[in-house]
C-alpha cells in the first residue's frame, strides 16, 4: 500500500482544516491499539471528519493516492479491529456525534456513526424509549463501532444484536461514493445489504449515520442476584432457567475471581464468598412479573443456589448492573494486562467450556476470570498477564486460541459481538473452508475491491492456516 506523501497530507489538511488532522508522533501514541492491548501499531496520520462531504473528499483523495486506511470509533473494540495494519491513515467518526432526527411516531432515530451508544437511549428515554444494544462500554462506545463490530451487551438474550435493530445506512464507499442502504421500513425488500455491513468491521467502507430503531420502555423490572457454590452449578441453573419455559431479558454470570474484583472496586455488596453469581433479569407489563420472579427464584434454588436476592428498588438495581458493565475495568486490579476473549458455545455446553477454561488456566499457568451473556452462551474469559514478564504475553495468545478451538469443538462460534479484527483472524479457518473464505472475499471486493479499507483484518489470506498463521506484534512475546 502507498505510504502519504507531503502533497496528499497537503490535500487532507485543505478538506479537514487544521484541527482535523494529527499528524505529530506523540500524539498519535493514543491511537495505537484498542482494548485489544495484545498488539500496537500507529498510525502515519489521524483525521477527524466532521461530516460525510468532509469524510468522502478524504476517501476520494486517498483512493486517488493508493493509500490505505482504518476507520476507528471510541476505540473500546476488544479484538484489535482498528489496528492500522498496512493502513497508514487512520480515519476517526468521534467528531460526527449528532443525533440527526428522532421520531417517536414510528419508533426510529438517526444518529450519525460518531454518536455514544448511550445518548441514544438518554435522548429518548424522558418520553419512554430506548436503544436496546447495550454493551458494557454503552457509556463510552459508538454507534459506527457498534455497526462495524455488530455489538451486543446484557439484553441481547432477549433483543438480540446491533444488526436486529439497524433498518438502514449511509455508507461512504472506499473510493468516496456516497450510498444508501435499506431504509426505515422494517422489511427490505432484495438483498440485506445493511446485513452484509453490519459486523463487516470496517472491511466495506465507513458508515456515516444509521437509522436506528427504538424500544418501548417496559413497564417494570425484577432483577434477581442469585448467588451459587461455584459456576459448574450456575450454569446449570442456567439451562434450568430456559427449559423452564421463561426467557428473562438479561441472564449474566461472574465467577470468583471478578465478583471479588468488582466488589473491591465498588463495594456494590456482592458476595465474596460465592464461586459465581447470576444476574437474572425480567421485564414486562407489571402483572405478572412477581409471579414470574418467584418461579426463577424456585427454579435457581432447584439448581443449587445457596440464596436469591431481589432487588429493592430502580437503585439496588442500578447498583447491580453497575457490578456487571464495570466488571472489565475492575479487572485491571488483578493484573497489569488482559486479554478478553469472545467466544459462543451452546448453553448446554457452558459447564464444559467452563471446566476446560479452568483447565487451560491451569497448564498455561495463567489466571482466567469469567463474566459473560450466560443466557446465550457468549463467553467472556479474561485471561490475566503481565508483559514485562518473558512467555507471558505467548502464553496468552496460545491460552485463548485454546478456549477458541474448544468452543467450535462444542458446536460454537469464534465470537458472539467482539469481532475477528487481528485477534482470531488465524483462527478463522477452524470455522469457515477455504470456499466460504473466498466468498467472503468476493462479498467484500463488491465494496473495496482493492482491499483498502481496514486491510489484514477478519478474512485470512488465502492459504493461510491456523497452525502458522500469526498476526504482526509490536511488543515482546
Amino acid at each position: 500500500m502507498n505510504a502519504i506523501d507531503r502533497k496528499l497530507l497537503h490535500q487532507l489538511r485543505e478538506i479537514l482544516g487544521p484541527d482535523g488532522i494529527v499528524s505529530r508522533a506523540t500524539e498519535l501514541k493514543v491511537y495505537e491499539c484498542d482494548g485489544w492491548t495484545v498488539e500496537k501499531s500507529v498510525p502515519d496520520v489521524l483525521m477527524l471528519p466532521r461530516t460525510t462531504a468532509q469524510l468522502s473528499a478524504v476517501l476520494t483523495a486517498l483512493d486517488r493516492g493508493g493509500v490505505a486506511f482504518v476507520p476507528r470509533g471510541a476505540g473500546t473494540g476488544l479484538s484489535g479491529g482498528c489496528l492500522p495494519l498496512n493502513a497508514p491513515a487512520m480515519i476517526c467518526t468521534s467528531k460526527m456525534n449528532r443525533i440527526v432526527e428522532i421520531d417517536l411516531d414510528n419508533r426510529r432515530v438517526v444518529a450519525e456513526s460518531g454518536v455514544v451508544n448511550l445518548h441514544v437511549t438518554n435522548a429518548v428515554k424522558s418520553n419512554g424509549y430506548f436503544y436496546a444494544p447495550d454493551p458494557s462500554s454503552q457509556v463510552a462506545c459508538t454507534i459506527g463501532g457498534n455497526i462495524a463490530e455488530n455489538s451486543g451487551g446484557p439484553h441481547t438474550l432477549k433483543y438480540g444484536v446491533t444488526t436486529n435493530h439497524v433498518l438502514a445506512l449511509e455508507l461512504v464507499l472506499p473510493d468516496g461514493e456516497v450510498v444508501e442502504l435499506g431504509d426505515s421500513t422494517e422489511e427490505r425488500c432484495g438483498y440485506d445489504l445493511v446485513g452484509a455491513v453490519v459486523g463487516a468491521e470496517g472491511t466495506t467502507g465507513i458508515v456515516t449515520r444509521a437509522t436506528l430503531k427504538l424500544m418501548r420502555e417496559p413497564e417494570n423490572h425484577r432483577t434477581l442476584l442469585a448467588t451459587f457454590p461455584d459456576a459448574d452449578t450456575a450454569t446449570h441453573a442456567v439451562s434450568m432457567i430456559i427449559a423452564s419455559g421463561i426467557v428473562p431479558a438479561a441472564l449474566e454470570m461472574m465467577d470468583q475471581l471478578i465478583i471479588r474484583a468488582v466488589e473491591a472496586a465498588f463495594h456494590v455488596g456482592l458476595p465474596l464468598d460465592a464461586g459465581a453469581v447470576l444476574i437474572i433479569e425480567l421485564e414486562g407489563l407489571e402483572a405478572g412479573l412477581t409471579a414470574y420472579a418467584d418461579e426463577v427464584t424456585k427454579t435457581v434454588s432447584a439448581a443449587g443456589a445457596s440464596s436469591v436476592r431481589l432487588a429493592r428498588d430502580e437503585a439496588e438495581r442500578a447498583l447491580l448492573w453497575k457490578a456487571r458493565k464495570r466488571a472489565f475495568g475492575a479487572v485491571g486490579r488483578l493484573a497489569p494486562n488482559y486479554a478478553t476473549q469472545d467466544g459462543v458455545v451452546p448453553r448446554t455446553c457452558l459447564p464444559r467450556i467452563l471446566r476446560v477454561i479452568a483447565d487451560v488456566s491451569r497448564r498455561y499457568d495463567l489466571r482466567i476470570g469469567n463474566v459473560f451473556h450466560a443466557g446465550d452462551g457468549n463467553l467472556h474469559p479474561i485471561v490475566l498477564y503481565d508483559e514485562r514478564e518473558p512467555g507471558q504475553v505467548r502464553r496468552a495468545i496460545d491460552a485463548g486460541r485454546e478456549i477458541l478451538k474448544a468452543c467450535i469443538e462444542m458446536g460454537g462460534s469464534l465470537t458472539g459481538e467482539h469481532g475477528i479484527g487481528v485477534e482470531k483472524i488465524g483462527e478463522m479457518p477452524l470455522m469457515f473452508s477455504p470456499d466460504d473464505l473466498r466468498v467472503m472475499t468476493e462479498l467484500r471486493h463488491v465494496f473495496d475491491p482493492f482491499e483498502r479499507s481496514n486491510p489484514g483484518k477478519v478474512i485470512p489470506q488465502p492459504g493461510a492456516c491456523v497452525e502458522v498463521a500469526t498476526p504482526r506484534r509490536q511488543v515482546p512475546i
